[in-house]
């Protein structure tokens, strides 16, 4: 099996990128969504979190203010708080569903989309972490493709999806707020072994993600 890490900053376009590979063939995993499936009531992350940030963050229905929560993460300066709790139990769920489809399929191609697996790196060295899943999260996956795009250009992209009646300042300001705390595409880059630049159109991306494809099954048939 041949495990792939799926990366790029916010507006990229990455989970474009996971639904052509995933119609490809390839198996896919979205971080986010393994996340937010950890985050339910009944969860560890679920209990970890409201023990950390307090019942501020539990809305009517017993389940996660998510707004509550990313204000109190990103713009109360609480995200690393956030992250240590998340992200270790995110990357557990990740090899469980790898597991998984390597008993399925010793021959699958799989793909786990993140936005921040180099920052989750990153942030566990600034923490004088040296081992452990955070620390070495790259090292989880043979071969690593990131999406880039110029930063205008995923601003715009985030505004359009989150206000499709036309232009939010203040979700732009957002937007490059949560960019300045990601790596640029410049690093992540150099760091990877495949590059796909989002800045045309559909058909375009569409033909980079196929030529990546063929390579990744070039690969796994050597492995």
């Amino acid at each position: 099996m041949l495990r792939v890490g799926l990366t790029g900053g916010l507006g990229s376009g990455k989970s474009t990128v996971a639904g052509y590979l995933r119609e490809l063939g390839a198996e896919v995993i979205e971080a986010d969504e393994l996340g937010r499936e950890l985050m339910e009531p009944g969860q560890a992350v679920y209990d970890d979190i409201v023990e950390e940030f307090g019942m501020q963050v539990v809305g009517p229905d017993g389940r996660l203010d998510r707004a509550r929560l990313a204000e109190l993460a990103f713009r109360g300066g609480r995200l690393e708080d956030l992250s240590i709790i998340v992200h270790p139990a995110v990357i557990a769920a990740q090899g469980d569903w790898m597991r998984k489809i390597f008993a399925r399929n010793h021959e699958a191609i799989a793909v786990v989309e993140s936005a921040l697996i180099f920052e989750v790196e990153r942030d566990a060295r600034q923490r004088g972490e040296s081992e452990g899943v955070l620390t070495y999260w790259r090292r989880r996956f043979d071969r690593m493709i990131v999406v880039t795009a110029p930063d205008e250009v995923k601003v715009a992209r985030y505004v359009a999806r989150l206000s499709p009646d036309g232009w939010d300042e203040k979700i732009a300001t957002d937007a490059r707020s949560r960019l300045a705390r990601q790596l640029s595409d410049e690093v992540k880059a150099s760091r990877s072994d495949f590059v796909i630049e989002n800045t045309g159109d559909i058909a375009g991306l569409r033909e980079k993600v196929e030529a990546v494809w063929r390579q990744l099954v070039e690969l796994s048939n050597k492995s």
